[in-house]
């Protein structure tokens, strides 16, 4: 009688801790094959027949259609790049250039995943409606309050999350570092 209630508290327990390991993967996600640059990070498997088990849990458990390798990558940024989480309180600056794409959008959601709803129904920029300097670089403001130029409202939020998406580009499994793409800065230039 002694080990079969040995036994079934084994069991209980592995259960346990194998289901709570399983929902943390799948509600933070993994690093297993992630592609950092500045603030940006991306998994470039997602899209391919090599995706790690952990990711494809959270694709199936998000409902998430990724983007297939072979038609772009997308990368994310909650975080600027000197590692401060973004807040929409404050004003962030995304600028520079982008890795070479034939197209790119940059989308702003909060933190469960939804467009950030707000009275312009702006939501993001694509690489064919930002405004561009003369060196081809641009600048995008994401602030509660309207701005010149290229502006993204937050309305307020206190958290919030970045998705750059590249299509139709070199970027992928192969790329490992700023000088292999050029992403764009993110900095927080100042909080009320």
């Amino acid at each position: 009688m002694r080990l079969l209630f040995v036994a079934l508290v084994a069991l209980t327990l592995a259960a346990a801790v194998g289901l709570g390991s399983t929902w943390m993967t799948t509600t933070r996600g993994t690093e297993f094959g992630t592609l950092t640059i500045g603030a940006w990070t991306a998994r470039p498997r997602i899209g391919t027949v090599d995706i790690d088990p952990y990711s494809r849990a959270t694709i199936t458990r998000n409902g998430e259609l990724p983007i297939g390798a072979g038609d772009g990558i997308a990368f994310a940024a909650t975080r600027d790049d000197k590692k401060k989480p973004l807040d929409g309180r404050c004003d962030v600056v995304v600028s520079g250039v982008t890795p070479a794409a034939r197209f790119w959008t940059l989308t702003l959601y909060d933190t469960k995943g939804h467009l950030v709803a707000n009275t312009l129904q702006r939501y993001g920029f694509t690489s064919e409606e930002v405004v561009r300097g003369a060196d081809g670089g641009f600048e995008i403001h994401i602030a509660p309050r309207a701005r010149a130029g290229n502006w993204l409202p937050t309305g307020g939020i206190e958290r919030y999350a970045l998705m750059f998406s590249l299509y139709d580009t070199p970027v992928g499994v192969a790329t490992r570092n700023r000088r292999d793409a050029p992403m764009p800065t993110v900095a927080t230039m100042g909080c009320p």
